[in-house]
């Protein structure tokens, strides 16, 4: 008996709805901008002085990419944005100069800091650069910390036997997930693949990258991450789950064969880029184990979709283990 048969004859449904869609979707565009802009997409999202706060990726006029904050007091609605980039390219890194995109940001305790992953371009390709802040206003750059071509990184929030531990996506070598350690956030070493693109007809069969930021729960570290599928209309981004153990990341104790949420709406097949819902940051909130996923639609917009993590683990529970996958 087959995956699949296993499942429906569990009486589950394979295809279950975990994430909603927010009815009033998209919930911000470039016309919420308060200066000229092309698109706004690919959110990272963290909380901040009790508030939810969306560093945004910012497309302008001629094609290059900054960040700018938007805070909101639900997550939802009343967004005030940084009236001028929050964070943009800076002469003094080369490596920025055709500019910054897709963030991700973790809470790193330890340092009482923000860190804040992203992807910096130039005619060199692109790199995985890291800045810290704590307030949003000011960033310590660290400039690049992984050769290109590379993208899609994310820190975890803490330590593992005195080891850093970062998610990236070289770009060559089959465009999988790696992960490599570090001691000081700056130079890293032990790299290994954690999660392959499977090849193939797969929804995730061409690449795969990290999407948010990883969810400590008490069953393991709850990764999101998106794949890719090349069809003969254009590339399909999709988003799936893996489960990692809490002590040792490095080991996938489950991943979905199935994708989770995929592009359906009008403002996720059609515009600068169509069929693509592209998440950079999620939210949990501890009252009532909800989950708030900031995406980016179509390469134009940023939509929210929520979920219980509750229901969530339980599926992923249900999922293979990597030797089955």
């Amino acid at each position: 008996m087959n995956y699949f048969e296993t499942r429906l004859n569990a009486g589950d449904n394979t295809f279950k709805e975990l994430f909603h869609r927010y009815p009033y979707n998209p919930i911000l565009t470039a016309k919420d901008w308060p200066y000229p802009v092309n698109v706004v997409l690919n959110p990272a999202a963290t909380f901040f002085d009790n508030k939810v706060l969306l560093l945004a990726r910012v497309e302008d006029r001629r094609g290059f990419s900054h960040l700018t904050k938007a805070i909101s007091d639900d997550g939802i609605s009343n967004w005030t944005i940084d009236r001028t980039p929050t964070l943009s390219s800076s002469n003094e890194h080369p490596e920025e100069a055709w500019g910054i995109e897709d963030p991700r940001i973790t809470y790193i305790d330890e340092l009482k800091k923000y860190a804040v992953t992203y992807t910096a371009y130039s005619s060199c390709g692109p790199v995985v650069s890291l800045a810290l802040t704590d307030d949003f206003v000011d960033f310590e750059r660290m400039g690049p910390i992984m050769p290109p071509e590379d993208k899609d990184a994310v820190l975890f929030p803490c330590r593992f036997n005195s080891h850093w531990i970062l998610i990236h996506r070289p770009i060559e070598h089959g465009a999988h997930i790696w992960v490599s350690c570090s001691e000081n956030l700056k130079y890293w070493g032990n790299h290994k693949v954690l999660i392959n693109a499977r090849g193939g007809s797969w929804w995730d069969g061409s690449k795969v990258g990290i999407s948010a930021q990883p969810l400590k729960t008490d069953r393991g570290w709850l990764i999101l991450y998106h794949g890719v599928r090349e069809t003969a209309s254009g590339a399909i981004y999709r988003l799936g789950f893996a489960l990692l153990d809490l002590e040792n990341p490095l080991k996938v104790l489950h991943r979905s064969d199935e994708w989770v949420f995929g592009p359906q709406e009008y403002y996720e097949k059609e515009g600068d880029v169509r069929d693509i819902v592209f998440p950079c940051g999620w939210l949990l909130n501890p009252n009532d184990n909800k989950i708030k996923m900031y995406y980016g639609a179509a390469d134009t917009c940023i939509a929210l979709a929520t979920a219980s993590l509750d229901e969530i683990l339980s599926y992923i529970e249900s999922c293979p283990t990597p030797e089955n996958s």
